[in-house]
């Protein structure tokens, strides 16, 4: 006898659901698009989100994010249930969501840069985190709200008296460098004269880091100006100290980044 065999019906209920994760899942997967613009283009442009790092945490919240809310609907859809019931459990899913993306945002925006600020002899990305907010008022009264559509860049004054420079001896050997110190934020253009002093030639920094000389080519050809008319500074921040930043010799104005150690 030949066996019969049975060709099972698709499950309408099951097809509703995989309908309603799918939007779900594109519908997560533009809020990532629109979350990782505001990260990559505006808080952090490059390189800073190579040198500051701590961006993992939101790539983990947003993955999981982007793949819990669809797979939630997929097991919670039911045409069958009443339109109250699907509110209530999208609404809940919603809320998972947005309180899990939330918290990797916070985390970011807390970390983000604000400034990029000369002193002494360096380039120093602070983010918002390396500042007191008690110290804002100490700034200029543009300067006192941090911003929010990237860093700006500015440098620091010089000591008012020989007390001012003992104390911001003190501060810098407790980790408080001037650059994150808003009563010693000045315009950029008031450092650029002092800049050019202490920035230095390429072929000092080519000779010294041979190894990394098409990371150096790269960067004068990002640069897009003869390599004649740059000079460079070390780039550092909390966590990184092995960037350079190439500067237009007679603007000072940042042209370029090379991840190359600057220290020598």
């Amino acid at each position: 006898m030949t066996p019969t065999v049975t060709l099972s019906t698709p499950n309408p209920v099951r097809i509703s659901a995989r309908r309603a994760s799918l939007v779900h899942l594109l519908v997560s997967l533009a809020v990532a698009l629109l979350v990782a613009m505001l990260i990559f283009l505006v808080w952090y442009p490059w390189p800073l989100h190579t040198m500051l790092g701590g961006l993992g945490l939101l790539g983990l919240v947003a993955g999981v994010d982007a793949v819990c809310g669809p797979m939630l609907t997929f097991l919670l859809w039911n045409d069958r249930k009443t339109k109250l019931a699907l509110t209530v459990d999208c609404t809940l899913i919603a809320c998972i969501q947005i309180a899990a993306l939330g918290y990797g945002l916070y985390t970011v925006a807390e970390g983000r840069p604000v400034h990029v600020v000369f002193e002494v002899d360096r380039l120093r990305v602070v983010s918002a985190v390396d500042i007191d907010s008690a110290d804002l008022p100490q700034a200029s009264p543009e300067l006192r709200v941090l911003p929010w559509t990237g860093p700006t860049w500015l440098s620091v004054r010089a000591p008012r008296d020989s007390d001012e420079l003992l104390n911001s001896v003190e501060l810098s050997l407790a980790g408080k460098e001037p650059s994150v110190r808003p009563g010693w934020w000045q315009s950029y253009s008031e450092g650029v004269p002092d800049m050019l002093k202490r920035a230095r030639p390429l072929d000092l920094l080519a000779s010294a880091r041979s190894a990394q000389r098409p990371l150096l080519d790269k960067a004068v050809k990002e640069a897009g100006v003869d390599v004649a008319d740059l000079v460079w500074l070390p780039l550092v921040s909390r966590r990184s100290m092995e960037w350079i930043v190439l500067l237009h010799r007679t603007t000072g104005q940042p042209l370029a980044y090379a991840p190359i150690d600057g220290f020598f």
